[in-house]
């Protein structure tokens, strides 16, 4: 099968799209005929081994974990999947990742994919989505009548998180450039900052959470806008749990959890018109440096897709932006 697969960590000449050999599915596994995967930020810090000591991945390494496809094969104990059904879901780059025409994902994170979207689209779903969703409300705990300030809000996590927000009757206020405030406010912001123009803590104070996409410095203007008893999560950089407790707030790093009960309920809100995705764009396999240069550069509004193409993949319009 082709395959994009780093032999070594470092720049985009590591990626090489090349053949490899197709996995199988072991136990509790299934095996994905890939259709799009999603690119994440993630991809690129593994690639670059920021995440070495973290992710201990052997190499060669297929990377990607975003995935959309059709069900090829299962392995023992698998009854939730048959070959020929629809899936989106994470892929495991510990077995094999999604950039590549077959990957292979445990079952628990995977899920029948969303018939309103299209391959493109339900790829670019997962993660982002996923982090929003466990970020909003099993770390942070949010209700209805509540705030969040989201650093990064246009991006892939920050837009489900918006729409997350929204539907739930919590207040969220967005920052994100200039070019991106009308999508962000769209997308269910209460209030818009413009962080070049405006410094947020003078203009945000007593939120209820933090969701730090961001890092840095950033993360570290972040603390005087929380309520007391409020929580910053951040999928940056760990904040400090001294200076929470100074602050009489709480803190927390999240790494995302694959997990299918998440893309399932996700799944039925995308059926019930309550979310869209954001398609920014849309390459062939084989331009991945091109993609993960996008990515590594910024200000992508929503997410990157790497198309998978063969020749059973006429399906998709790659000009396929966004889900009704």
């Amino acid at each position: 099968m082709k395959a994009v697969r780093i032999h070594s960590y470092g720049g985009l000449e590591t990626l090489i799209y090349e053949d490899a050999p197709q996995p199988k599915p072991e136990e509790g596994q299934v095996l994905i005929h890939v259709r799009a995967a999603g690119v994440n930020p993630i991809d690129w810090k593994i690639r670059q081994g920021f995440l070495k000591d973290v992710f201990p991945y052997e190499m060669p390494l297929i990377l990607g974990t975003d995935v959309s496809g059709v069900v090829e094969a299962v392995g023992a104990g698998v009854s939730a999947f048959q070959p020929g059904q629809d899936v989106y879901g994470v892929a495991d780059m510990t077995l094999s990742g999604s950039y590549a025409e077959y990957a292979v994902a445990r079952a628990e994170a995977i899920a029948p994919m969303p018939q309103s979207l299209n391959y493109d689209q339900a790829a670019s779903v997962p993660i982002v989505a996923m982090t929003a969703y466990q970020a909003l409300f099993e770390i942070g705990q949010l209700k209805a009548g509540q705030s969040v300030l989201i650093h990064g809000a246009a991006g892939g996590v920050g837009s489900f998180a918006l729409q997350f927000a929204k539907n739930k009757g919590i207040k969220a206020i967005g920052t994100a450039s200039a070019d991106n405030l009308d999508f962000v406010r769209d997308l269910g912001a209460q209030q818009v900052i413009d962080y070049k123009a405006t410094q947020f803590e003078k203009a945000v104070d007593g939120v209820d959470m933090v969701l730090d996409l961001i890092g840095g410095e950033t993360q570290e203007r972040s603390w005087g806008v929380l309520k007391s008893g409020g929580i910053l999560v951040s999928t940056a950089s760990p904040p400090s749990k001294e200076t929470a407790a100074e602050k009489g707030v709480r803190a927390e790093i999240m790494m995302v959890q694959p997990k299918a009960t998440n893309l399932e309920k996700i799944g039925a809100m995308f059926a019930r018109g309550e979310l869209a995705t954001f398609v920014d764009g849309v390459l062939p396999l084989s331009e991945v440096q091109q993609a993960h240069e996008l990515s590594q550069n910024g200000h992508v509004r929503g997410k990157l897709v790497l198309q998978i193409p063969d020749k059973y993949n006429e399906y998709s319009d790659p000009s396929a932006g966004n889900s009704p």
